[in-house]
């Protein structure tokens, strides 16, 4: 049985969409911290001669975002250039990304990947089902207040733009940041909403995505936890294995993203790291955006879920499948095993 499976434990468990606190991340602000003291080694380690990398790696991953932008204004002060250009014109590669990633605030570094995924010929449908899928209103609502502040275009509009169907339909409704925030769970509610799924769906010949976008798209996460477990109780299956079965595409990705979600980002991100590291070749970009967005969240939740999944441990997967200055990097944001 997969840890997708088991719904009896959701509904007591928390929701990292609903939680605020960031005590399960890996990366914590630095006792003792000395900005003038980081400005220094950072720019000895950029200045001269050749760039000393295990310098970058120890103070850019192991202080947090708010410390990283102290640091960041203090040197452009120091030495009249900007953090993130010195580091572009010095590193290079996935360990740059990685860095710069690192001195990005969460929100504006959210945005750049919602851009990157927009712009030019084609859309990775991929990265943005994972943000909206994953992010709470909060942070989707920050991500759209920063992409109008450095466009001057909103979020929204150029997304409508690029996504078209049911996939973007869904897309946009999460986008707006609005899901039910409330945490009463209305049980008559979750059972007409879980036959009207299953009407929807596994019941009528075709299929009714409309209804499937609405229900999964606006409820609460708790509403939505009851509304699997009454699914499951009226279809014998679960409704994720409905989805799956119902829908394909990208809008089957979203929908069940939406599910994992709502269940567990933390095993869905798990799952996330998992697939861009199997089989040959690693997706390097998915790794930097789960490791640094989620490094002050919950990213030791993603660690145990990773290894509850998959039997071994997200470090030891990291030490095997990247290497280099940007492993290093990797694996001191993930932070070694318990």
């Amino acid at each position: 049985m997969s840890v997708w499976d088991d719904l009896d434990l959701l509904l007591d468990s928390p929701s990292s969409l609903t939680v605020t606190s960031n005590t399960r991340g890996t990366v914590k602000d630095k006792a003792n911290f000395k900005v003038e003291e980081d400005v220094a080694a950072l720019r000895k380690a950029i200045e001269g001669l050749g760039t000393t990398e295990k310098t970058l790696i120890d103070v850019l991953t192991q202080r947090s975002n708010a410390q990283r932008q102290l640091i960041a204004t203090a040197y452009e002060k120091a030495t009249g250039r900007k953090l993130v250009a010195d580091l572009e014109g010095d590193t290079h590669g996935d360990f740059e990304d990685l860095l710069v990633a690192l001195v990005t605030p969460p929100a504006v570094y959210d945005c750049h990947e919602v851009i990157n995924a927009i712009k030019g010929p084609g859309t990775t449908e991929s990265t943005l089902t994972e943000i909206f899928a994953s992010r709470s209103n909060r942070q989707i609502k920050a991500i759209s207040e920063t992409y109008l502040a450095e466009t001057g275009r909103s979020m929204i509009h150029d997304l409508q733009s690029d996504v078209s169907g049911d996939y973007g339909k869904a897309l946009l409704i999460l986008a707006e940041g609005k899901r039910d925030e409330s945490t009463n769970v209305d049980s008559a509610k979750a059972k007409a909403d879980a036959k009207a799924l299953y009407e929807a769906g596994e019941k009528k010949w075709g299929t009714d995505e409309d209804k499937f976008i609405d229900i999964l798209c606006h409820r609460s996460i708790p509403q939505l936890r009851q509304t699997l477990v009454e699914y499951k109780n009226i279809s014998k299956k679960t409704l994720q294995e409905s989805i799956e079965s119902e829908m394909s595409g990208n809008l089957e990705k979203l929908l069940v993203a939406v599910v994992k979600c709502v269940k567990s980002v933390p095993a869905y991100l798990a799952e996330r790291l998992f697939k861009s590291m199997k089989g040959a070749g690693t997706t390097e970009s998915v790794l930097t955006r789960i490791l640094v967005s989620r490094s002050e969240i919950d990213l030791l939740d993603i660690k145990a879920e990773y290894k509850k999944l998959f039997g071994y441990s997200l470090y030891s997967q990291l030490e095997s499948e990247v290497s280099g200055s940007y492993g290093d990097a990797l694996k001191s944001l993930c932070g070694q095993d318990d």
